[in-house]
């Protein structure tokens, strides 16, 4: 196992997982989570989706007639469900973003460690990599990614040095972009603000916050009456869709009622506020420091 599943016991409590039900891990990543789920059925059934080819390898210690992997992404979640022969299921987990794993193997071009290929490919079979962002995309959707996926405060200065810079060389490397963006980085601040422009970038290339989108809609769909969602956010914008989601049933947040002033909703959410981990947690676990979870049950 690759990764320490963050607020591990929290998931498990939010799934309220029963032996003879049916539950799918849309991360399955290093496989912790799928692992302490299966140790809870009997009868039951997982099925673990991961687009990731690294997270197959972990699956070799899972499998079982109670364990089904998917080798695709998640917003194909109701397809995938079909083909396997399940309409309902009783429980979805999802941990979201990028994993411990990605960000060490440096060649995946995911960590500001280091000097290697932009990639930022979740899926190796993906046409679209962090090269060809970097390198290919107008800048006036540069400054736009960097503004919305990075929340970086000067993406108007980020998007035009990336312009001006590919048009003596083409930037191809993890390093070579941060050597580029150097001037543009507040000092004493650096390590957060390369992060938070290479977190937009990892967003464009694997289409995160669409994919997320899809996926939350179909967990509706798919799940059964008081089957549980139970989502792990890292960052903001993620927190943000999954928060409204499950509150109004949209992704903008609105509140809609029937006559009787009932809100129109597929779910409803277990508590008003996101879980967070414990401080003794984030001591033995850094990721865990900016976990929210949050839980809601189908209607």
């Amino acid at each position: 196992m690759y990764h320490v599943p963050v607020m591990l016991q929290e998931c498990l409590d939010g799934l309220n997982i029963q032996p003879d039900q049916t539950y799918v891990d849309v991360t399955f990543g290093g496989g912790g989570h799928s692992k302490a789920i299966l140790e809870q059925l009997t009868t039951g059934k997982l099925i673990s989706f991961d687009q990731d080819e690294d997270a197959f390898e972990n699956t070799k210690a899972l499998e079982g007639d109670n364990f089904i992997f998917v080798d695709s992404n998640f917003r194909y979640l109701k397809k995938y469900l079909r083909l396997k022969g399940f309409r309902k299921v009783d429980g979805i987990l999802g941990d979201l973003g990028i994993s411990s794993h990605q960000i060490d193997k440096f060649e995946r071009g995911f960590s500001t460690r280091g000097d290697f290929e932009l990639d930022m490919r979740m899926n190796q079979q993906a046409e679209l990599s962090a090269r060809e962002v970097v390198n290919e995309y107008e800048e006036q959707e540069l400054r736009r990614i960097m503004r919305l996926y990075g929340e970086v405060k000067n993406a108007g200065k980020v998007a035009a040095t990336i312009v001006r810079e590919r048009h003596n060389q083409s930037i191809d490397t993890t390093g070579q972009l941060m050597k580029v963006l150097s001037t543009c980085a507040p000092r004493g601040k650096e390590n957060k603000y390369f992060a938070q422009i290479f977190q937009a970038i990892r967003i464009v290339v694997n289409d995160e916050l669409k994919a997320l989108e899809e996926m939350l809609q179909q967990s509706a769909e798919v799940l059964s009456p008081g089957g549980r969602l139970v989502i792990m956010s890292y960052h903001s914008l993620e927190d943000r869709l999954v928060k409204n989601f499950m509150k109004t049933g949209n992704f903008e947040g609105e509140m809609e009622k029937d006559f009787y002033g009932n809100i129109i909703r597929p779910l409803k959410p277990i508590s008003g506020k996101p879980i967070v981990a414990s401080e003794e947690e984030i001591g033995r676990n850094r990721r865990a420091r900016s976990a929210k979870l949050r839980i809601a049950e189908k209607l």
